[in-house]
């Protein structure tokens, strides 16, 4: 994840009669009057007009959570996913693997971008679209790098981390939503977008920070919004999944979602309720994200898109282990990923 807040009828008829005389109309419009008032009712005996129902929808595949959680811990595995690394480019190559096997047609984005501190950065992002033929789409997104070092962290401050929740748990969540939606025969395509140098920001901390800080954060999606794969790309919505693995997470309405995409949260909020994680989905605003992904998407190629990421009430922003070695799979458990992955594939698979 990217940074944090600091802060009828028709009247007028005209009788004949053999005599000329002036004959009141009132009386004569009574009876006219009547018979307009009726003609909106069904005749006796007849039928009222059918309204053809939608053909009914096949039932919304089982999101696997044993999947879901083994899927994080395999990009664990690798090691942090720095940009420029092995473990980076290894993980990276699988996760085009699972794409294809899952039947999507894989796009991969590459090009450079430059740090806060100048450095010079290969970017990859990566984009699975299934039913790249539709003209409808749904965006999904998360970002699959990790922090290259442990700034909010006692020790081993320039060691980079895990990243199990931070990138890994969305990356998980939606590799396992991608083995089910090549059968999705109804409604829009969907594409699953994967950002890469997302979490590179400039630490909180440095000397330099100041109003353009924020800018340093996300890069992967801000170089996508100005290069879409697909030119002049549009979606009905978009979800951007960060940090959704933790034990007892909660989802509280971010706030940027809630300025761009207020709808969509309604929808994705409601439907959580509806399958039983009314406690996860708080429907509640907090304004604790400084940027993520959602934010140039939303801005840059206007399509309304959310941020389903927790809030800690405790930090008032997120999760302890944020930025931190305790980004673990410690962390991770697999009752938090069902949550986010039942609600979110339940709502992609309603759309026609």
């Amino acid at each position: 994840m990217g940074t944090r807040v600091n802060a009828g009828a028709r009247a007028g008829v005209v009788g004949r009669s053999r005599r000329r005389r002036k004959t009141p109309l009132f009386p004569l419009l009574l009876p006219l009057l009547f018979i307009s008032c009726q003609t909106d009712q069904p005749e006796q005996g007849g039928t009222p007009a059918v309204v053809p129902e939608a053909p009914a929808l096949p039932p919304t595949p089982v999101f696997d959570a044993d999947s879901a959680y083994a899927f994080v811990a395999k990009q664990v595995a690798f090691g942090p996913r720095v940009p420029g690394s092995r473990a980076h480019t290894a993980c990276g190559d699988w996760m085009v693997q699972r794409l294809k096997a899952a039947g999507a047609q894989v796009v991969e984005q590459t090009g450079t971008v430059i740090s806060y501190n100048k450095e010079r950065l290969p970017l990859r992002n990566i984009i699975g679209q299934f039913h790249p033929e539709r003209k409808e789409r749904i965006l999904l997104l998360a970002h699959w790098d990790t922090r290259p070092f442990a700034d909010k962290d006692d020790e081993r401050t320039n060691e980079p981390i895990d990243g199990a929740n931070d990138g890994g748990s969305g990356v998980g969540v939606l590799l396992e939503i991608a083995r089910h939606i090549a059968a999705k025969e109804h409604g829009p395509g969907v594409d699953i977008l994967f950002t890469d140098v997302e979490d590179h920001g400039q630490p909180s901390g440095a000397m330099a920070f100041d109003e353009h800080s924020i800018d340093t954060w996300c890069l992967g999606s801000q170089y996508w919004v100005k290069n879409p794969h697909v030119p002049g790309y549009k979606a009905r919505f978009g979800i951007l999944l960060d940090m959704v693995g933790a034990k007892d997470a909660r989802f509280h309405q971010e706030a940027f979602s809630m300025q761009y995409a207020p709808a969509i949260v309604r929808k994705v909020w409601k439907t959580g309720e509806a399958l039983g994680y009314g406690d996860r989905f708080v429907p509640e605003t907090k304004y604790f994200v400084g940027i993520d992904d959602h934010v140039p998407v939303n801005k840059v190629l206007r399509i309304p898109t959310i941020d389903i990421i927790e809030y800690d009430p405790q930090t008032q922003a997120f999760g302890p282990y944020w930025h931190t070695h305790d980004d673990s799979m410690d962390v991770i458990d697999r009752a938090s990923l069902e949550a986010v992955g039942r609600t979110v594939l339940e709502v992609v698979w309603k759309e026609r």
